[in-house]
């Protein structure tokens, strides 16, 4: 009978252990709060460099390439990474109307292992004005990158 439950107890013991590290090994592929911030800001770094070059293509590789991109902004609710595409180069068809852009951000906090809520204001400084509004972004990790998968920008 002591053996009998020397078994059962190596038993519990193994799928305690099996468990317990099943968990560490999901927990460790979660980014890191500072390696997941710096790989954002990394993008928003691209972005300001492609939009200041009048590259709005590059631009765009910011953004999550699908139709469930959501982007809010003076026309109201666009849905689709083309949309976003095609009314950015609609309202900014030139390098010069495009201007030089500059991002801060304001707020950024962690929402779930994959997603980022980001409040912060654009500066876009052109020849003749210097627009400025804020921004609401949601950040996902997908397929290894941190993509825009909703936006809403006032100004």
């Amino acid at each position: 009978m002591n053996t009998h439950l020397n078994i059962h107890g190596i038993k519990a013991l193994v799928f305690l252990f099996v468990v317990s590290m099943s968990f560490s090994c999901s927990v460790s592929k979660r980014m890191s709060d500072a390696d997941s911030e710096t790989a954002i800001k990394a993008v928003m770094s691209m972005q300001e460099k492609a939009w200041s070059d009048g590259d709005v293509h590059q631009f765009m590789e910011g953004y999550w390439k699908s139709e469930n991109l959501s982007f809010v902004g003076r026309t109201g609710i666009n849905k689709g990474w083309q949309t976003t595409l095609d009314n950015y180069i609609k309202g900014y068809p030139t390098k010069d109307a495009m201007g030089v852009l500059t991002f801060d951000i304001l707020e950024m906090n962690r929402i779930s292992d994959n997603a980022y809520h980001m409040i912060g204001r654009y500066t876009l400084v052109r020849k003749e004005d210097k627009p400025t509004g804020l921004f609401t972004l949601i950040w996902k990790y997908i397929d290894g990158k941190w993509l825009i998968v909703s936006d809403h920008t006032s100004g």
